[in-house]
């Protein structure tokens, strides 16, 4: 699956599903519960009856993106920045 572009990171909503926050780490659907099982998820993760979210606030702060795009620089894929 094609990772998400910065741009696309920030257009998230504020609470996103564990498949999602997945992709956007670059792991696989099945290590990313695996790990939120275990409680070792790269970022926290809130259980809500039997589904995992992970909160985007806390998932673009591991991946190293702010919230507001910098001004002065064009969106530049993920995939692309290499």
């Amino acid at each position: 699956m094609k990772p998400f572009s910065d741009a696309e990171l920030r257009a998230l909503p504020c609470v996103v599903g564990v498949e999602t926050a997945a992709r956007a780490l670059g792991i696989s659907r099945t290590l990313a519960y695996q790990l939120a099982k275990e409680g070792d998820f790269p970022c926290q993760v809130i259980r809500i009856a039997s589904t995992y979210r992970v909160a985007t606030a806390d998932l673009l702060r591991v991946l190293g993106v702010t919230r507001e795009a910098p001004e002065d620089s064009e969106p530049v894929s993920r995939s692309a920045a290499g």
